[in-house]
């Protein structure tokens, strides 16, 4: 979108691009204007655009309350034009007129940082180095030079332009906005946060607080991550699977709880104990493993699985049983036994029409 605003009398033109026509981009064009003009006008003329005006029945206008707003606090009068009266508005659309013939055509840039920096530099340059319409003896500069001191100052505290949503966000750490995703922290999903978003960052709040500042992606179907918020749901999902893995092995030989706290003591580390005894009570069952570790306990050794494993050998050895050996077996010998549900003999007959003559 471009976005062009001109005064009235000095007829001095400030342009901008934007790569969407959203209120926020609306109003973040009427605030560089009003920076780079140092002021701004007292009132301001638009046309019956959406941004600015919802409903019109004759003299009857609905304004945009997010203009309405915007006008508000930098205390200037928004007006639109009169339906179907174009000397109303012939300046804007002559300076319109004006930046495609004499700017955009055949321009090359880069990006839109590109773009609108070669604006900048025209509406400073060219553009106002033009004549002044209402004084073609001295220039467009040299006019703005007398219309701005009667411009309106600047408020204190600048508007805030980006655009506002609530989002609800799932199960998992993603807030979607414009087609993307952007993490925020594991401790936040299921619930409504904010989304606050300008042309270059996008940033997401619980309330008062910040919860994460992400570059705006312009794609669509982007996961814009955080290399924290992954490494922290990474850890917590490590955490869980380890809390699930102890609580497993507790009911299924409570002994196992001793075995921890004393290898806890001894700064062990227990997320690796913890994979070793449930892959032995996999193997070898609830009741031998709980065995394996009160003999464990019981001796002067260590508070690791392999003394637990290594009674579970000699328990298996003294009662004369084969160890038990995981066998994996590929695809086409495990589907070899399927069972398979014959056909009948007699609906041959159908399909050869009931004949035994051959063809």
């Amino acid at each position: 979108m471009a976005f062009v605003m001109v005064l009235s009398w000095s007829r001095q033109i400030y342009l901008r691009f934007f790569l969407d026509a959203r209120m926020d981009s609306f109003l973040a064009g009427h605030a560089g204007a009003f920076a780079a003009w140092s002021g701004l006008p007292r009132i301001l003329l638009y046309d019956n655009l959406r941004s600015a005006v919802l409903e019109r029945q004759g003299d009857a206008i609905r304004f945009n309350p997010t203009l309405l707003a915007f006008a508000a606090h930098h205390r200037f009068e928004p007006r639109p034009v009169a339906v179907a009266r174009g000397n109303e508005k012939g300046r804007v659309e002559r300076a319109i007129r004006y930046v495609r013939e004499n700017f955009f055509a055949a321009r090359k840039f880069v990006d839109l940082d590109d773009l609108n920096a070669q604006a900048a530099l025209w509406c400073a340059g060219p553009a106002a180095d033009r004549p002044c319409r209402e004084e073609p003896t001295i220039t467009v500069r040299e006019a703005f030079a007398r219309e701005q001191p009667s411009l309106l100052a600047l408020p204190a505290n600048p508007y805030p332009c980006e655009l506002q949503l609530a989002v609800k966000v799932g199960k998992q750490p993603y807030v979607r906005f414009d087609l993307n995703d952007y993490t925020i922290p594991h401790t936040h999903v299921r619930r409504v946060l904010t989304v606050r978003a300008d042309p270059r960052q996008v940033r997401i709040l619980d309330g008062a607080d910040l919860l994460a500042t992400h570059v705006r992606s312009y794609d669509r179907g982007a996961q814009i991550e955080i290399v924290a918020h992954i490494d922290a749901l990474v850890a917590r999902k490590r955490e869980a699977r380890h809390h699930r893995g102890l609580d497993h092995l507790a009911r299924a030989a409570p002994a196992s709880h001793t075995l921890m706290l004393r290898a806890a003591e001894r700064g062990a580390n227990l997320g690796n104990i913890t994979a070793h005894l449930l892959r032995l009570l996999d193997r070898y069952g609830a009741a031998e493993l709980q065995a394996a570790i009160e003999e464990t306990l019981a001796s002067d050794a260590a508070p690791h699985q392999n003394p637990v494993r290594l009674a579970l050998e000699r328990r298996r050895e003294s009662r004369q049983i084969p160890p038990p050996v995981t066998v994996n077996l590929p695809e086409h010998v495990r589907s070899k036994d399927t069972l398979v549900t014959p056909h009948r003999l007699d609906i041959y007959d159908q399909i050869t029409g009931g004949t035994d003559e051959l063809a």
